[in-house]
């Protein structure tokens, strides 16, 4: 039996067996190839970017014959763990520049792991390398970086899968099966999202030297150049408005991609958002501590709020989304969800997250995994897969993560220009705002340059 026949067995084994079964043979992974051994390559390798190989590792043959990372300690320590993990216990080449990574390998598959500010260079020169591209979310920084990757993955004919993986999370697959889909919930007319998570870094170190293990030049690459005040990874290079997109592109792009896939909805027809710095001023962080946004439907309104402060309205619910529809309430999270009916003898239903320690025990060792996220991440690179294989769009499709991650950004703007922002996506620019359509691609640092959709 091949390594994928097993940990195909492997991962239905259990209760939801029949969920699982269920999704993948939406996805056709029945029709991947059995002796295929893939050639793969991270670029970014710190938590997620790790994270993301390992579940690949998981459930397909591959052989990782390249990590690329400009902090060398980090690099060095996930070859290591690569070595660990891959079947063949080689060690990858290791590069500080992903161009070079690039060039001297053959690729079939590349995953982005690096801050947002990178995501949309990497993809765009990883697509042009022959290689098909996970790339985490949010997928850019500006929206013009979003509608070039979309465009390179066309005209290239890749797949690029996007890292929101709740589209392949068990218990989600289920409220949009047997709750959305049968019409348990009616009509549906308004949609409300939320974070309450305390995550917004917010501290006041000094500026210090760089170390000799980091490439902070290429590390920071298109974006502004910011005083070096400690390693950025992880949370520090989040709170800055400079390499990423604050709560709103970190944390509202999946619940926003979840609610736009669950009820079939495309691009917002208006975009407004409000808030800023409220409570937490004490620190260097730029991004909103508070943030309420509407993205417009025709007779449907899907309204965000988060705060990095206070506590959340529902304790079960801090992270998640909520439909109303005439019929009844689903609220649902990355944790569980919670089916309301109108009807008082209608029935209640409640579905939580799929674990899957049992059957990857790799999973209860592995430091900082997020285990209700490891088996959805597992079925998100299935279904990658299976869409390289066939030629077909994956269920998290660049365009799809482009509108998510776009809507966000334009929210972002609208809480800046203090005005409500219509974009209209074929002439890529905002309806009769000539100022806000000019900050739809943002100035990038010398040398880089700004990937244009129109000469990828």
């Amino acid at each position: 039996m091949n390594l994928f026949n097993m940990n195909r067995r492997h991962f239905l084994q259990g209760a939801t067996a029949s969920l699982a079964l269920s999704a993948l043979g939406a996805y056709g992974m029945d029709g991947l190839s059995q002796g295929k051994t893939w050639r793969v390559a991270l670029i970014g390798t710190g938590w997620y970017g790790k994270s993301d190989l390992f579940r690949l590792i998981q459930v397909a043959p591959v052989e990782v014959v390249a990590l690329c990372d400009v902090d060398k300690n980090m690099l060095e320590a996930a070859a290591k763990l690569v070595s660990q993990r891959q079947k063949s216990g080689k060690t990858p080449k290791l590069y500080g520049d992903y161009r070079k990574l690039l060039a001297e390998n053959q690729l079939d598959i590349v995953l982005i792991g690096t801050p947002d500010h990178w995501h949309a260079l990497q993809t765009i020169d990883a697509v042009k390398a022959g290689a098909h591209v996970y790339v985490q979310k949010p997928i850019s920084v500006d929206v013009m970086e979003g509608e070039a990757m979309v465009a390179a993955a066309r005209k290239y004919n890749k797949v690029v899968q996007v890292g929101t993986q709740r589209k392949s999370t068990p218990h989600l697959i289920d409220a949009k099966k047997n709750i959305v889909d049968t019409g348990l919930l009616g009509k549906v007319k308004h949609v409300e999202m939320c974070c309450y998570f305390h995550m917004r870094a917010n501290g006041n170190p000094e500026t210090q030297p760089v170390p000799a293990f980091l490439d902070y030049e290429m590390w920071t690459g298109p974006a502004p150049l910011r005083p070096y005040d400690g390693l950025p990874h992880i949370r520090w290079w989040r709170t800055f408005k400079e390499y990423g997109n604050g709560i709103m592109g970190d944390m509202c792009i999946h619940m926003f991609d979840t609610v736009r896939w669950m009820l079939q909805l495309g691009w917002p027809t208006k975009i407004s958002s409000q808030g800023g710095i409220y409570v937490q001023k004490e620190g260097k962080s730029n991004i909103a501590d508070t943030q309420s946004a509407v993205f417009e439907y025709p007779e449907l309104n899907c309204v965000w709020q988060h705060r990095t402060w206070g506590t959340p309205n529902n304790p079960e619910y801090p992270w998640s989304f909520t439909l109303y529809g005439d019929k009844g309430t689903l609220w649902a999270s990355t944790m569980q969800y919670d089916f309301i009916p109108m009807d008082k003898d209608g029935k209640k239903i409640h579905k939580d997250v799929v674990y899957e320690k049992e059957k990857y025990p790799e999973d209860n060792t592995e430091e900082r995994i997020e285990l209700n996220a490891a088996p959805a991440t597992r079925l998100h690179m299935l279904d990658f897969l299976a869409a390289i294989e066939k030629k077909s769009r994956p269920v998290a499709d660049i365009e799809e993560g482009h509108i998510s991650t776009a809507s966000c950004l334009l929210a972002n703007l609208s809480m800046e220009l203090k005005r409500p922002l219509v974009y209209d996506p074929k002439k890529r620019e905002v309806v009769g705002d000539k100022e806000a359509t000019a900050m739809l691609a943002r100035k990038y640092r010398s040398p880089w340059v700004h990937p244009d959709p129109k000469k990828v």
